[in-house]
């Protein structure tokens, strides 16, 4: 039967976004959900100290306040980034992380930004001496992955340093290739553990909840609960899953299929040109030494079954990860490359499909809608219906110290 205004086909179809789960183990960091990692993982996010020059943390571009991605087109750290700052929130429940799926787990994703030169720029040389030097972080990293080996000699681990594949003269890579095999593999260890405690906070920043979880259990359940979601938001969802064709996309209770499409988007002035996408993250990915088949991931089995069935084609030009649309009323500007100001915006360029990609080639699924303004309004509020609950207040900013308190 008929519930709400939904017929029962409909009602089946709304029963694959119901039931947000938590977040699927992630077998490739034994740390993932050790309380004492997240917290040590918490205090190291907020942490400036963190890059070159103490300016800038994780928090700087994944701001709590802006839903953990920060308000820019593109963010201004140590240099000015590529692309949009994606949302950490809910991110434990992708498979693959930043835009182009360059990272397959939330702790390898965590150590690219530590030494990207645009972001906080600083090397795992420095960032092993850090926690060498502070007391309080030593003392926490050692009662989870044991104690600290001495890295007192500068001559066997100078202040900074860091493979640097493109510029070997880079003074990162030269105070790195200076080094023992066995020493390098010391600090890598090092590094990806900071990672791994990182990861363990990351997967706590799960905001669900939202007024159309509440009102979905109760349409399922055959009750009518019209005041849950107005109107506007219902008839959105139905052009949603029907004349729009967005589920196919953003599908399952997180609405994103963790695929990569290209949606057709013509550059912007800001953006770097010719922009290859998930083509170009395969290689990254593949290349990466952090990568969840490699030798610091804690299930290579699990990690090389994400890895080994990867393949590179011209289909991947220009696509970029399908986003969740949960908590979408922070996070603005929307698309990879902040390419729209407000979520009209964004409805609209679906709508009218009049921009041509400059890499690559539409999604074939995608076709011109010409929806009116009460249309793409009426989608919008269905959008704004999938704001969930407020995370805790204790995870929006650094604890008092790495150390957990007692319990």
């Amino acid at each position: 039967g008929a519930t709400d205004g939904f017929s029962a086909a409909e009602l089946e179809q709304l029963q694959t976004f119901d039931g947000v789960s938590s977040p699927k183990p992630d077998t490739t960091n034994q740390w993932a959900d050790n309380p004492n990692a997240a917290h040590l993982g918490q205090y190291l996010f907020f942490d400036a100290r963190l890059s070159g020059n103490g300016e800038f943390s994780c928090a700087s571009c994944h701001q709590p306040e802006h839903g953990f991605s920060d308000n820019e087109r593109l963010s201004e750290a140590a240099g000015t980034t590529t692309r949009h700052t994606p949302t950490i929130l809910n991110s434990a429940y992708q498979d693959f992380f930043f835009w182009d799926g360059r990272a397959d787990s939330q702790w390898s994703q965590a150590l690219a930004p530590l030494e990207d030169e645009a972001e906080q720029a600083t090397s795992r040389l420095a960032v092993a001496h850090l926690l060498q030097e502070d007391s309080e972080l030593g003392e926490a990293y050692g009662a989870l992955f044991g104690e600290l080996p001495d890295l007192s000699d500068s001559e066997r681990f100078p202040a900074d340093g860091r493979p640097v594949p493109d510029t070997p003269s880079h003074p990162h890579a030269i105070a790195w290739s200076s080094m023992s095999t066995e020493d390098q593999e010391v600090i890598n260890g090092i590094f990806v553990n900071v990672g791994k405690a990182m990861a363990a906070y990351e997967r706590l920043l799960v905001q669900t909840a939202s007024p159309f979880d509440d009102w979905l259990s109760e349409a399922l359940a055959g009750n009518p609960a019209s005041d849950l979601i107005s109107e506007e938001a219902k008839s959105g969802l139905k052009l949603f899953m029907g004349q729009g064709n967005c589920h196919f996309c953003h599908s399952g209770p997180n609405f994103s299929n963790n695929a990569f499409h290209n949606i057709g988007l013509e550059d912007r002035d800001w953006l770097k040109p010719f922009d290859q996408g998930r083509y170009s993250g395969i290689t990254a990915l593949l290349d990466n030494p952090f990568n969840s088949a490699g030798r610091f991931s804690d299930d290579r089995e699990t990690g090389a079954l994400k890895i080994d069935h990867l393949v590179q084609s011209d289909a991947q030009l220009g696509a970029y990860k399908t986003p969740s649309l949960r908590n979408l009323s922070k996070t603005a500007p929307y698309m990879h490359g902040g390419h729209f100001e407000t979520l009209q915006e964004v409805v609209e360029s679906y709508s009218e499909l009049d921009e041509f990609p400059s890499v690559g080639h539409r999604e074939e699924l995608m076709k011109k809608l010409e929806w009116s303004e009460s249309e793409v309004s009426d989608m919008v509020a269905f959008l704004e219906s999938l704001e969930g609950q407020e995370i805790d207040d204790s995870l929006l900013s650094a604890p008092a110290s790495p150390i957990p308190a007692p319990q």
